[in-house]
């Protein structure tokens, strides 16, 4: 078995493998730095808006009437009812007095009680710029809820994070 004539390798199988592993290595070198990847343009800035929210319920808890109870099962007869669905949210983003964001964002899960997320990035130009941002989680009260304006200076490249942290007052600029 060790003088098996078919599984001996030949110089031209070795050469074979040769040039095959560095046609291989050659396209990976290419592929790997072309084409360029530019992040952004050199006179760019980039604005996200990456927010992960579970809203205000869509109606009030109430109390159960001795009849609406009575027809309850005994394993089920809770005193008061709340709503599991949550209400959507509504994000407003003016750029330099410009509407540049009007977006509604239902809430997750088959009960629409999960949280609603959002995500957008859009390049703008570096420099000087007037953001006002507004949020809405309560469907049962008019206006927004949250509201955020400043004014903000982006370098070429920067990266704008505007979120929304309740713990944090609100509407957050990162």
């Amino acid at each position: 078995m060790a003088d098996d004539p078919h599984n001996k390798t030949t110089p031209l199988a070795w050469t074979g493998q040769i040039l095959l592993y560095g046609l291989f290595a050659l396209i990976v070198g290419v592929f790997s730095s072309w084409p360029p990847y530019k992040h952004l343009p050199a006179d760019q800035a980039l604005i996200k808006v990456s927010l992960s929210h579970q809203a205000k319920p869509v109606g009030e808890c109430r109390k159960l009437t001795p009849e609406e109870l009575a027809k309850l099962p005994p394993n089920m007869r809770k005193p008061i009812v709340c709503p599991r669905e949550r209400s959507p949210i509504s994000v407003e983003l003016d750029l330099d007095g410009k509407p540049a964001l009007r977006r509604v964002s239902q809430p997750s899960g088959l009960s629409k009680d999960g949280a609603a997320a959002m995500y957008l990035r859009m390049e703008v130009p570096a420099g000087t710029h007037r953001i006002a941002v507004r949020l809405k989680d309560d469907a049962r009260t008019p206006g927004f809820d949250y509201q955020r304006e400043a004014v903000v200076t982006l370098r070429p490249a920067q990266i704008l994070v505007i979120d929304f942290d309740p713990s944090a007052g609100g509407i957050t600029l990162q």
